[in-house]
């Protein structure tokens, strides 16, 4: 079976945003469906180890925030590529509290506040349904697709997201002498050359030659 069909369903790009223990958290979701247009509900999906996933699930309230094609790629890699866990993704961008949820604003188009109604885990998942209770409008932009962000930003899926698909193997084609790979350890992209630059940037996430290792 071709699982890289599925590349072809479309999805969003979002933070979903909750609070636990005080401070905001927040994690990059590409699951958010309108189930119903009459007191509208919809369903998002996380993995059950995200941190995000057990701050909604304490406290039964979460905040969407859409993100547009000129959301900055380093948000999505901090959102997306990390835990709040151990970082507090929020302080290093531009975003609002509001009723007691974070949302980012960072090139978003729009914001929806949702309050749960009902969970079903499954294996490594959980679809969460919710009540939309309120929205408020973002920057005119266009929203960022997942195939946008696949397919024109080069991104790739964390391994906790519903999307992600083990990379296929691949037979190592000869390299040119002098030639090496780097493997960014945030996001997974790729840089060719004998070292990487001292002054080189991760094009998808931001980060610098330090996060690079030799493949």
């Amino acid at each position: 079976m071709d699982l890289t069909v599925l590349y072809q369903v479309s999805y969003g790009m979002y933070v979903a945003g909750a609070q636990k223990d005080g401070r905001p958290v927040g994690c990059v979701i590409n699951t958010v469906c309108q189930i119903t247009s009459e007191n509208p509900i919809l369903s998002i999906c996380l993995n059950r180890d995200n941190y995000t996933y057990k701050a909604i699930r304490e406290t039964g309230r979460f905040s969407l925030s859409i993100l547009s094609q000129e959301t900055n790629p380093n948000a999505i890699a901090m959102f997306g590529f990390s835990s709040s866990r151990e970082k507090d993704k929020f302080a290093r961008f531009d975003y609002f509290v509001k009723d007691g949820l974070p949302y980012l604003r960072e090139k978003a188009c729009g914001y929806l506040t949702c309050q749960v109604l009902s969970v079903t885990e499954m294996e490594t998942h959980a679809v969460i349904f919710a009540r939309l209770v309120d929205t408020a409008c973002g920057e005119k932009l266009p929203p960022m697709t997942y195939s946008y962000y696949y397919n024109v930003i080069k991104g790739k899926a964390s391994k906790n997201a519903p999307t992600y698909q083990a990379p296929a193997p691949q037979a190592r084609q000869p390299e040119a002498a002098g030639t090496s790979k780097w493997v960014c350890d945030v996001c997974g992209h790729v840089y060719e050359g004998e070292r990487v630059p001292d002054d080189y940037k991760c094009p998808i996430c931001g980060m610098d030659r330090s996060h690079f290792k030799e493949q």
